[in-house]
């Protein structure tokens, strides 16, 4: 460490209070509710409603005692500033060719949401063509470009906004030769995008029902698909297919490359499994025909040749493969199989000129294969260093591939392959306020409890010393097949530069080894990703990085439900938690907005043995009164749709009654935000400067002035 940068860490002992901390009161309710004929008390039901008048006081009362006492920290204030020095430098999104106009999505460093530019020359080095900028939609810079599908010639723009974080978006559609906003508006749609015909007249597009009650809490099925004619109201647009006989499926529409046909993927919660209908556009009626009806396996539209169409499928392969079908005889014993399942997981595959690129994990780390259109390798895409591949963009007709690779200590950086010279050529790359020359990446590899063998990448400063005094910042997830791979954060930057161990483990319950790695982390065998966490912290501590007390675990959504579940199971082990967006109350997360959408990864309370095991993990229902939690900063934001603050809310109320020991726990409950999707750098910024001064505190972390 050079300058200014060269932060000396003292670990001095820290007396945290002078007296445990006086919580806002919560009231307990008697609600009992009857599982199967076991009674399970949950006192903080009145917490579920986030707009009552209770519950907004004590969110009030609450975020008072956090910022109180995040602001005893005399360098939180230094924290932010440096973390704005980190965060401010040039990002680029992944190039995607409409016509002739290439578009990307770009972030001068602080701006609090990126814009979406376009160039028609490639070699233009200019930022190009400006077509939406979200930053001027809002002050505060909390309405986010949640999607966007430029017209097949490039010369209109269907875009989704979302507010405050919500996964609700509206679509608005932009010309973009006179810059403005055509009238139609279109609501009510979440997790999917629009899909244009060919002759950019309007476009297809699935929503739901108009709420009837609160809009963020209440279920969300019976998806409908649509098409929508540009200049018509939103009421007059033409329904294509709905299923009142199955109100949980959900529909994602895409237009082939060649204009021909509408692919729509069925899916039904966050199942793998899922169906592909499609529509033929010369078909005047636009029927939808069953492609892939078996709900057997999962199927990843990749394109097509005519009416071959090409799946990436984990049936009969769990770690991936690549199918041919043909409309004409679409029966399994049709398929051909053009890419075999390999040693490595088989991620994701374009076409580029008539080829295939593969993008394959190898122990969490991407590689890049050419296959010609029969399926026969033919040379490998030479890649910087190990780290990740994101946002492969291509076009079958095309002879040049874009993505972005990225890892722990190489920003996101925007590369070009030239098919027909073979030359990888480098086509944005940033510029970083930080020499990382002094940090390293390793990946070891660690022996869970029931023996199976989990890889982790540790990044740390070089030839550190293992004297098991280092502070280590353990992140993980473990779910629904998600993998884990190398990234870059300004906010691990800061991290190392106080002297800390940022760890990553590969848990079971995520894809980074195929389906098979998936399944041994879900439902009934969810504790398996438990102790994976347990064993990666037990093995930093045997390896002699850390020591008991020194270890802060963080997780987001599904890894909050991890942090919430490790914290209770051994809580002696660490030094803070941090569970962020967590799924916490596992017996009622399927009774708000999307969650039912989970059973096929969790299971339900409604079921009687599904109910046992979700019972015996669940973080809200497994705090111990009198049980010496460590020290503890929960966040959660109260327009989360996603996963709704009310998992925080009850854990945090319970964790605060329960408390055995002086170290505390605390909530953080931002506003104008939701589940993290779309967040602004500026509230990005302030949520890491709270959670690392948190950590300075607690781990009795100093650095000179």
């Amino acid at each position: 460490m050079r300058g200014r940068c060269a932060f000396l860490i003292l670990l001095l002992p820290v007396l945290l209070h002078a007296q445990p901390l006086q919580y806002p009161p919560a009231r307990r309710d008697t609600v009992v509710d009857i599982y199967h004929g076991v009674p399970v008390a949950d006192p903080y039901r009145w917490l579920e409603d986030p707009d009552s008048p209770e519950t907004r006081a004590w969110i009030a009362a609450q975020n008072q005692l956090t910022f109180s006492w995040l602001a005893q920290v005399p360098e939180r204030a230094r924290i932010q500033e440096r973390l704005r020095q980190l965060w401010n430098y040039p990002r680029y999104g992944v190039p995607r060719r409409y016509g002739n106009r290439y578009f990307y999505l770009f972030n001068d460093g602080l701006q609090n949401q990126s814009a979406l530019y376009w160039l028609e020359n490639m070699q233009d080095s200019s930022r190009g063509q400006l077509a939406l900028d979200p930053n001027t939609f809002s002050a505060d810079g909390t309405v986010s470009l949640s999607s966007w599908v430029p017209s097949p010639d490039g010369q209109l723009l269907a875009y989704g906004l979302s507010s405050g974080g919500s996964d609700w978006q509206l679509i608005r559609v932009r010309d973009l030769k006179t810059g403005r906003d055509l009238p139609d508006e279109l609501r009510w749609i979440k997790f999917n995008a629009p899909a244009w015909t060919p002759d950019g007249q309007g476009f297809f597009y699935a929503r739901y029902p108009e709420p009837t009650g609160a809009a963020l809490r209440e279920p969300n099925r019976h998806m409908k698909l649509y098409y929508h004619r540009l200049g018509t109201p939103q009421e007059a647009d033409r329904l294509i297919y709905e299923r009142p006989d199955d109100p949980e499926l959900g529909f994602s529409p895409e237009l082939s490359e060649d204009g021909r046909y509408l692919i729509i993927t069925v899916w039904k919660g966050t199942d793998r499994r899922n169906r592909v209908y499609y529509i033929d556009l010369q078909d005047s009626a636009w029927r939808v025909v069953p492609l892939l009806d078996a709900f057997d396996a999962s199927y990843q539209f990749v394109g097509n040749t005519g009416s071959t169409f090409y799946f990436l499928t984990d049936r009969d392969a769990p770690r991936g493969r690549l199918i041919a079908v043909h409309l004409a005889r679409p029966e399994p014993e049709h398929w051909e199989t053009i890419i075999p399942e390999g040693e490595a997981v088989l991620q994701d595959v374009v076409l580029m000129n008539y080829h295939f690129v593969a993008h394959e994990l190898v122990h969490a780390t991407s590689r890049l294969v050419l296959y010609n259109i029969e399926g026969r390798r033919e040379r490998e895409i030479p890649l910087p260093t190990l780290g990740s591949v994101t946002g492969l963009s291509a076009r079958a007709d095309g002879t040049e591939l874009f993505f972005a690779f990225t890892s722990f200590l190489y920003p996101p950086t925007i590369y070009r392959y030239d098919y027909q010279t073979r030359q990888l050529e480098l086509f944005r790359a940033p510029r970083l306020p930080i020499d990382l020359s002094g940090y390293e990446t390793r990946q070891v590899f660690y022996t869970s409890k029931d023996g199976t063998r989990v890889p982790m990448f540790l990044v740390h400063r070089r030839g550190l010393e293992r004297n098991g005094s280092h502070p280590v910042y353990l992140y993980g997830y473990g779910g629904f097949n998600i993998s884990l791979t190398p990234s870059f954060s300004p906010a691990t930057l800061l991290w190392l530069e106080l002297g800390g161990i940022y760890a990553m483990p590969n848990l079971r319950g995520g894809g980074e080894y195929g389906e098979a790695w998936h399944r041994a982390g879900m439902r009934e065998q969810k504790q398996n990703v438990f102790d994976d966490f347990i064993a990666a912290a037990e093995y930093l501590i045997r390896e002699g990085y850390t020591r008991p007390g020194r270890i802060a675990i963080a997780g987001a959504s599904n890894g909050g439900l991890l942090v919430g579940a490790v914290m209770t199971q051994r809580p002696e082990l660490f030094g803070a938690a941090l569970p962020a967006v967590g799924v916490l109350d596992m017996l009622r997360y399927h009774r708000f907005t999307i969650g039912w959408a989970w059973i096929p990864e969790y299971g339900s309370s409604d079921d009687p043995e599904q109910f046992r095991y979700l019972l015996r993990y669940s973080p809200y229902h497994n705090v111990r009164p009198g049980t010496c939690y460590p020290p503890t900063l929960i966040t959660t934001a109260d327009h989360d749709d996603r996963v709704v603050p009310a998992h925080s809310f009850k854990f945090a109320a319970a964790l605060q009654a329960a408390q055995g020991c002086d170290n505390p726990v605390l909530i953080r409950i931002e506003t104008r935000a939701g589940h993290g999707a779309g967040k602004p750098t500026g509230k990005q910024i302030e949520e890491w400067s709270d959670r690392f001064a948190f950590l300075l505190r607690v781990f009795g972390l100093k650095w000179p002035s």
